[in-house]
């Protein structure tokens, strides 16, 4: 598969992005050939290679680094959260029930 000037024209529409004609071209260049190297890693045999459940797990217990990313392994648990009448209080404008924000993007 290859990527076209025509997709990156798209991508970039869907992002709302202006791209200038460099841009595009080097987008362009940068797409396939990643592309291209995701073709090589596909003609790799990994049949013996085992799969990696969890990537960070090389900073688990007992490693050097496991306490800088301990916040990431923390149990999830039910906390408090600010109440929704409170929340709305400070809201510039609000219809009772959502915050209201003026429209950003136009088409």
């Amino acid at each position: 598969m290859k990527v076209t000037e025509k997709d990156v024209q798209y991508v970039a529409d869907l992002g709302n992005v202006e791209l200038t004609e460099a841009e595009s071209k080097r987008f362009l260049r940068d797409l396939n050939s990643i592309l291209e190297y995701i073709d090589n890693l596909n003609e790799l045999d990994t049949t013996n290679v085992e799969p990696m459940a969890q990537v960070a797990a090389r900073y688990g217990e007992g490693k050097a680094e496991s306490e800088r990313y301990k916040y990431a392994l923390r149990p999830d648990e039910l906390r408090p959260s600010l109440p929704h009448d409170l929340a709305l209080q400070n809201a510039p404008d609000t219809d009772g029930v959502y915050f209201k924000v003026p429209k950003v993007i136009e088409r």
